[in-house]
């Protein structure tokens, strides 16, 4: 992987996984997101992850309309990379979850690089009651769903993004996703340094286990050298311990209420900012210097915010 002098730390703000009932403090609509994320920024995050939800029942949305409820305000407030999903909702076509990255051509984008089940349908035992009719159907339905990222997808998304300068947050949920990444690179559909974004702890995907984020990296080694940046993402409880691993092994950081509500054991967290305050804090305790959203821009080649449409 690409030794780094700094760490880059990624804030995913609202997601499409948890739904409004199962915490008060997740972002459901354009405010929300827009004080989340720049209280994020603020707090030590250079990229904002960011999906869009509908304003009625903050339900995923893939319209740009949305998005521009938000963004430009985000724009103003903050210099922050902003990074616009792929991936949209569960259940979306292509079409739906390209809409906004190419309508709105981010400096960098979501890149899911294979289909895999996509379980949430556990959260739906758990849950007592809903703010919202479409919460529970849209939680059990993943019982029986397969989120799709086909070689043509795939192949579709980077040379439709790439013609508008975006680049790519590459979302890794097996091994097998590391491989499609090296197919991707040999067809010379991208070009370095690449973005690796692991994520463990998704039910169907690699499990939240150290051993399994150390043979990650070992694949990606020996796939992209030095060609690539190491990010971890740690689904729900397991968030600060294996970003903090992958901080430790020299890599990049992602938090944030899309990939988990809590801020510790039992604790749930109360903002974005929270969460990123804490892995800022961690990461000066490891005598690691926190990147800026410049440094973010260098070390990733991003085309600058004045190039984006929004």
């Amino acid at each position: 992987m690409k030794r780094l002098d700094k760490v880059i730390i990624s804030c995913a703000v609202t997601g499409s996984i948890h739904t409004p009932s199962m915490s008060d403090a997740l972002p459901v609509n354009a405010d929300q997101i827009a004080e989340q994320a720049l209280g994020a920024a603020r707090a030590g995050a250079a990229i904002l992850h960011l999906h869009a939800r509908n304003e009625t029942d903050g339900s995923p949305s893939s319209a740009p309309e949305d998005y521009m409820c938000f963004l430009p305000r985000i724009r103003q407030g903050c210099d922050a990379v902003v990074n616009i999903t792929t991936g949209g909702g569960l259940g979306m076509s292509l079409d739906q979850r390209l809409l906004a990255a190419n309508t709105l051509k981010p400096e960098l984008a979501s890149m899911n690089m294979g289909s895999l089940n996509f379980g949430l349908f556990p959260a739906a035992e758990r849950m007592k009651s809903y703010k919202q009719p479409w919460e529970q159907g849209y939680l059990e339905m993943t019982r029986d769903f397969i989120l799709s990222n086909t070689f043509a997808q795939i192949e579709r998304g980077i040379r439709e993004l790439s013609e508008h300068g975006t680049r790519f947050e590459f979302e890794c949920y097996d091994v097998g996703h590391l491989y499609n990444l090296a197919w991707a690179v040999e067809r010379r559909l991208v070009r370095p340094p690449f973005l690796v974004q692991c994520i463990f702890g998704v039910l169907g995907g690699i499990g939240p286990d150290a051993e399994n984020l150390m043979h990650m990296k070992r694949v990606a080694d020996s796939l992209f050298g030095s060609d690539y940046i190491l990010s971890v993402l740690g689904a729900g409880r397991h968030q600060t311990s294996l970003v903090t691993m992958g901080a430790i092994l020299g890599g990049c950081v992602r938090v944030g209420l899309e990939d988990s509500l809590y801020l510790g054991k039992g604790v749930m967290a109360r903002s974005n900012a929270e969460q990123v305050e804490k892995m800022k804090r961690i990461l000066g305790e490891l005598s690691l210097e926190v990147a800026s959203p410049a440094d973010a821009r260098a070390m990733l080649g991003l085309k600058g915010a004045d190039k984006t449409a929004f």
